[in-house]
């Protein structure tokens, strides 16, 4: 494979950006279910195929992360609605149809650690989780030194996908610098460009949140303040 043709795959661009990004989501899932973040049937991934009309490729609902295979990926419109594959897509596609078009996103990937729930509970209150003072927060995309702090706004989760992704568009707009946003006992969004900054960024803030998570349970003072 030539770097041209590498970097189209990982765009999904080409002839047929679905099948590429099908085999690329599945193996973030398989990936991520063997870090311990995206356990039983949490977690849902997605990556645009599509700009005009919009297309997005996305995880079925359902589904063991471990085991996903590029048949395992829709792709749906702008609406959700199924445009090829068979099943349901994930019960958060607005969500990610919200990101991307808010952040202008690539890719949107959202996780279930131990760590990213735990935080997300610590600091519902304060709304917010303030990350600064660490090497790795140059993974970041734009983010250049250390000492950048990182907002990761923390919402409340809902089981109405109208309100979740309300108060989601909410924090992107209140937070238009930060690269992730923390649903309270549920889980971590992320996204990218594309989705190799995506999974950069899951990798980078899943770090940063193990970090903070086994300070905060220490009761270290630790970077992260309200």
């Amino acid at each position: 494979m030539s770097m041209r043709q590498g970097k189209q795959e990982n765009r999904g661009e080409g002839a047929d950006g679905h099948a590429s990004l099908a085999r690329l989501l599945a193996a973030a899932g398989r990936d991520f279910h063997g870090r311990g973040w995206v356990l039983g049937t949490s977690g849902n991934f997605s990556a645009v195929s599509g700009r005009d009309p919009l297309r997005l490729s996305i995880t079925a609902s359902g589904l063991d992360k471990g085991a996903l295979t590029p048949a395992d990926i829709l792709e749906i419109d702008e609406r959700g609605a199924v445009t090829r594959g068979s099943g349901r897509p994930s019960d958060e596609t607005r969500l990610h149809l919200t990101v991307v078009r808010a952040r202008g996103a690539g890719a949107v990937l959202h996780t279930h650690s131990v760590w990213g729930t735990l935080l997300s509970e610590a600091f519902a209150r304060e709304g917010r989780l303030l990350v600064e003072g660490f090497e790795m927060l140059k993974g970041l995309a734009g983010v250049r030194t250390h000492e950048h702090r990182e907002t990761l706004p923390v919402i409340e989760n809902s089981q109405d996908m109208d309100v979740l992704a309300r108060a989601l568009e909410g924090a992107l707009e209140a937070y238009p610098e930060a690269h992730g946003v923390l649903l309270r006992r549920h889980g971590l969004y992320t996204w990218g460009r594309d989705l190799a900054e995506a999974r950069r960024h899951v990798e980078i803030l899943e770090f940063l949140l193990e970090v903070l998570g086994r300070e905060h349970c220490a009761g270290g003072s630790g970077h992260s303040v309200s």
